[in-house]
């Protein structure tokens, strides 16, 4: 299992691994996500956390503690926050460690990892759960360092290998599927339910489709209004829907509505007005806004998100090399994060190293003041330049290969090794110098030493020559 510095966990579902039907259950909106991110990081086994949901992934990234398995962790939050319950069997979830989920993570913000490569959207959903998790105090250290990282390697791919020009969406390919179907869209009548972003981006793309009878309806009647008057199209309260549904050749539904707002029953109703004209709806709402059986009735074709990706395969053939180019930019970032994270790691190890030799030689010093009772300043500076002087030749070697290694593969094994060698916890000076009678018995030597009352000659300072600094 590849490994980073830090106990890094990414655990979901996402249209790779599980239907809408499933996602569906885990989706989160603008409102339970905060809620979501609070119940992760009050675990106690995580130190830090976000947590992302969209239409096509649920998924959260977090940092555990040492030693803890974040597929039992995550697994118990996932369950925690299912919709009635109905958390998803195994085989739908998705689980990273280490290395694989930062690259996960620098993947799904550059959208590599989305249903349309190259799509804009993620990133500022991936930022929204950043700024969530940041808000609520989950996020404060390597987590939050490697999210905004992801940003910026975000926008070298984008820089870099030109994937975002002309990009693609779940509307716009909500709308490709529209036009295969009808050939040209001069002439039809469109009505697109719901007006968030993904309304007003199917509205975008429809108007240069070719549209020209574009309608809106919404809950919020004023940003029903707001959206028609953009692309020139008539808005349609709520409640007259079902009345000017059988006008409609095309129904594009991406409500945030929690329910079935289209069920089997109404466009049984709405068929028999249209003398069974076909009509086509298109639901890229998650959770979904339209009754799946509606595709039952006679001349009614219903397509989900999930049947978008055809349209996504056929936009993602002309975007296949500058997606490689972009892969070769993620692994390059992943490298650079794990050495950001390896010399973080390094540098409280090489301070407690510093507190733990330092600890122990004021122990020892300590115990043969009292052994030699009063002594001379010159002989005290004597000693205390002698003892400083090895324990900085001791320390040489292992703070010398800890920033050496900090940047290599091996660095969590050479950090973990100093730390057991040299008893060194995260408290540093808390364990137990070496007694006296543990020591070497050695016979000091720093002038005529006799009775502890004595009086001593000063023992002369060694030449800067003489010490290795």
């Amino acid at each position: 299992m590849s490994q980073t510095p830090i106990n890094l966990w990414v655990m979901g579902l996402s249209h790779r691994t599980a239907p809408v039907e499933v996602r569906e259950t885990l989706a989160l909106d603008a409102h339970a996500l905060p809620e979501a991110c609070k119940r992760l990081s009050a675990m106690e086994e995580v130190e830090e956390c976000l947590v992302l949901s969209t239409c096509n992934r649920s998924e959260a990234v977090a940092v555990l503690r040492d030693g803890v398995s974040g597929a039992d962790v995550l697994h118990r939050f996932w369950s925690s926050i299912a919709v009635g319950g109905r958390s998803p069997s195994a085989e739908h979830y998705f689980t990273l460690h280490g290395r694989d989920s930062l690259r996960h993570l620098f993947r799904v913000a550059a959208s590599l990892d989305s249903m349309v490569v190259g799509e804009p959207q993620i990133l500022g959903q991936l930022k929204q759960s950043y700024g969530v998790a940041k808000g609520i105090g989950a996020l404060h250290g390597a987590l939050d360092m490697l999210t905004t990282r992801s940003f910026q390697v975000a926008k070298r791919v984008r820089t870099e290998t030109g994937i975002g020009e002309n990009a693609v969406s779940i509307s716009f390919a909500a709308v490709e599927l529209a036009r295969r179907i009808f050939g040209q869209l001069r002439g039809k009548r469109v009505l697109i339910l719901g007006a968030g972003k993904m309304s007003e981006l199917a509205a975008r793309h429809l108007r240069q489709a070719g549209a020209e009878h574009i309608f809106v309806t919404n809950r919020t009647y004023h940003r029903a209004v707001e959206i028609a008057s953009v692309f020139h199209g008539v808005s349609i309260r709520y409640e007259e829907m079902e009345k000017r549904l059988p006008e409609m050749d095309i129904i594009i539904t991406s409500s945030a509505a929690p329910h079935y707002v289209i069920t089997e029953a109404l466009m049984k109703r709405v068929m028999e007005v249209r003398r069974h004209k076909p009509t086509f709806l298109i639901d890229i709402a998650v959770p979904r806004n339209v009754e799946p059986s509606v595709h039952s009735l006679d001349q009614v074709f219903l397509y989900d998100i999930d049947d978008l990706q055809k349209v996504v395969e056929d936009n993602l053939k002309e975007r296949e090399a500058r997606a490689d180019r972009a892969e070769e930019i993620v692994r390059e970032e992943v490298e650079k994060a794990v050495g950001r994270l390896r010399a973080r790691e390094a540098g409280p190890t090489i301070a407690r190293l510093q507190d733990r030799l330092e600890q122990i030689r004021q122990s020892e010093m300590e115990r043969l003041r009292r052994k030699l009772g009063p002594v001379s300043r010159e002989q005290e500076e004597a000693i205390e330049y002698l003892t400083r002087s090895i324990v900085a030749k001791i320390a040489h070697g292992p703070i010398a290969e800890i920033r050496r290694s900090a940047v290599q593969s091996e660095g969590v094994e050479v950090l973990d090794a100093m730390r057991r060698a040299f008893a060194l916890d995260e408290r540093g000076s808390d364990v137990e110098a070496p007694t006296a009678a543990e020591l070497p018995t050695v016979k000091p030597k720093l002038g005529a030493f006799s009775e502890p009352g004595d009086t001593m000659e000063a023992a002369p300072l060694p030449d800067h020559h003489e010490v290795e600094h």
